[in-house]
């Protein structure tokens, strides 16, 4: 019974992971306009300027009250690198392996 109740939680879960998308996707859009934050093009210039690859993960996340840029980058040589970039300036904060 028990698994049940969990699984139908999860259907009812689903359609509002949905609508947080949708809202991440405006939120990103507004942020662009303001210009508080560099177009997707323009980080991923600078991403692959220093970590030649493949872009494979794009995140836009907020920490201490500054927008950031975090990508994981596939190398020639398979090994994959975690990439911090400033949103506002695509100044390179980061740069290590993936784990």
């Amino acid at each position: 019974m028990t698994v049940r109740i969990l699984i139908l939680l999860l259907l009812l879960l689903l359609p509002l992971q949905s609508i947080a998308d949708r809202d991440d996707h405006v939120d990103a859009r507004r942020l662009l306009e303001s210009g508080e934050i560099l177009p997707l093009t323009v980080i991923l210039e600078r991403a692959r300027a220093a970590q030649p690859g493949r872009v494979v993960e794009v995140e836009l996340k907020r920490e201490r009250a500054a927008w950031h840029y975090e990508l994981e980058v596939l190398a020639a040589d398979g090994r994959v690198w975690e990439l911090l970039l400033d949103a506002r300036t695509g100044k390179l904060l980061k740069r290590e392996l993936d784990d």
